[in-house]
């Protein structure tokens, strides 16, 4: 090799370093960026010509590590998300969902939209039924921004109200209880009703119930069109029967514009203590011990809060107590993800080097699961990172000193020749 030669690798190897050193920077520089993953320095050797007059040299690629793992952190936000695994959430640049990328950032919050979001992306998911099944089905072109102001609160009229209470079997005939009860119409309208318990006999009771009406003015709403409920104990305080079998409660002529309400009375077990049951009070002044009353209407409700489950499901929390999922985050993966195009912000955009995206509902094909209020940590070992820069710094400082050594034996080949 000769002298130019070795200026050549000399150069090669500075410009080399340098590239390395710059890929250490940055590595470092986002050593506390969520989901950010480090990057590598890989060295291959350079040779120019042939046999003796051949010279050597270095050139310096910089290595996507995008498949690494970070570190899950836990997060206080519900909205944070990580993925465990393989895989990518997929985001869009704007709510019209036109251009989909791919990132492992999952610091996703709510903006005034209504929309999750992470920066200018939307986080994309697909729109589910009440029983968690996507509505339009699982490709890509049916995923949507995830939207939380677009989630209404279902209304459920009550369809059934379940008792468990007890009787006092030492009350006199002729003795009468109150208890009250809330009702839902169709339209989400709570009104309360009035069971009035009477003994008619030994062991035999008669539940009348009132016509529905307002909490706040005690307006009534609808009329009660069903009859009495007769109930019948056993000697052993448990319920016998009840006639009718079973016993319903029929509100017809809501003022609400609501439909007919038919809903079934839930008294227990025939011989069981599930329900309503016959025990002395052992009080001098009996009284009914309604344990509870429990009915299954909902009224409308605003959206409280959500949760994010492993499989990707977003469930919504509502302040009337129902709760439902409403969207499915999927995950998706490529079969060669350090492939893939990097971009500002932790986002990615396909190549074809790292090819098409692969939806999967998360845990399934290999996708990673979803961890709802986690977030991924930097992949970045900044004690790694700073080994590999005093390495930088010597074979830079080296490889200057190949071109001094070669500047002078230059120069005293010039001397020679003058």
């Amino acid at each position: 090799m000769s002298l130019q030669g070795a200026l050549n690798a000399s150069i090669s190897a500075l410009a080399a370093q340098s590239s390395a050193l710059s890929t250490i920077s940055d590595n470092l520089a986002n050593s506390q960026t969520t989901a950010y993953k480090s990057s590598s320095t890989s060295f291959s050797s350079l040779v120019a010509g042939s046999g003796s007059n051949s010279s050597g040299g270095v050139a310096a690629t910089m290595v996507s590590n995008v498949d690494q793992q970070g570190l899950l952190v836990q997060s206080t936000e519900a909205t944070h998300l990580a993925i465990e695994g393989d895989g990518f959430f997929i985001v869009a640049d704007g709510a019209d969902a036109t251009s989909t990328y791919y990132s492992r950032n999952g610091e996703f919050t709510v903006d005034s939209d209504g929309y999750l979001t992470n920066g200018d992306y939307y986080l994309l998911g697909w729109a589910t039924d009440s029983d968690g099944n996507a509505i339009g089905g699982t490709s890509e072109n049916a995923l949507e921004p995830i939207d939380l102001d677009s989630v209404q609160s279902s209304v459920d009229a009550t369809s059934s109200v379940a008792f468990q209470a007890n009787l006092p079997a030492d009350a006199e005939t002729g003795d009468s209880f109150e208890t009250t009860f809330e009702v839902y119409d169709s339209l989400g309208t709570t009104s309360t009703v009035t069971a009035t318990y009477t003994k008619t006999a030994e062991n035999t009771w008669q539940i009348a119930y009132s016509d529905p009406t307002l909490p706040s003015t005690g307006e009534t709403v609808g009329t009660v069109t069903s009859g009495t409920v007769e109930v019948t104990f056993n000697s052993d305080g448990t319920l016998a029967s009840t006639d009718p079998d079973p016993a319903t409660l029929t509100i017809e002529g809501w003022t609400t514009g609501a439909e007919d309400s038919d809903i079934a009375l839930d008294l227990g077990e025939a011989g069981g203590t599930n329900g309503l049951t016959q025990y002395s009070s052992g009080d001098g002044d009996p009284s009914i011990d309604v344990q509870s009353i429990d009915q299954d209407g909902l009224a409308y409700g605003n959206l409280s809060s959500i949760e994010i489950s492993d499989d990707g499901t977003v469930i919504a929390f509502f302040d009337n107590g129902e709760e439902r999922p409403i969207y499915q985050i999927p995950v998706a993966t490529f079969g060669n993800p350090d492939g893939l195009e990097e971009m500002s912000d932790g986002i990615y955009a396909r190549s074809s080097t790292s090819g098409n995206a692969t939806l999967h509902e998360p845990g399934e094909g290999g996708a990673g699961t979803v961890q709802g209020g986690w977030l991924e940590a930097s992949s970045v070992d900044t004690s790694e990172e700073f080994s590999k820069m005093l390495s930088a710094q010597q074979a830079y400082s080296a490889a200057s000193q190949i071109m001094s050594a070669a500047n002078d034996m230059f120069d005293t080949l010039l001397d020679a020749v003058r």
